[in-house]
């Protein structure tokens, strides 16, 4: 957990580990899903240098769910010739035809 973390950031990290641990999660993706939570909520409360995410979403999530950044993120990962210009629908089905 970073250091930037308040008492309160720490219970609700601990408290997502340990539900997704329970929904039969592994330590590494339960971990993982709970230090993205709270630095997702810290970026919306305005809480951190960085006000968009430079990752690429929870990759347990719809990529529909996503936000373009996300998406734009994800397609970067993968190469995809003209993200720049695409909207999050074309950038979407650019990912899925990848996948």
């Amino acid at each position: 957990m970073p250091n930037a973390w308040s008492d309160k950031d720490e219970r609700q990290y601990d408290h997502i580990r340990k539900s997704q641990r329970q929904r039969g999660k592994s330590e590494s993706q339960a971990r993982e899903i709970a230090a993205r939570t709270v630095n997702q909520q810290r970026r919306e409360e305005g809480r951190t240098p960085n006000s968009t995410t430079r990752g690429t979403g929870n990759p347990n999530t719809r990529l529909e769910s996503r936000t373009r950044k996300e998406l734009y993120n994800r397609a970067k990962e993968l190469n995809i010739e003209g993200r720049s210009r695409m909207n999050k629908q074309e950038l979407v089905a650019a990912i899925r035809g990848r996948q």
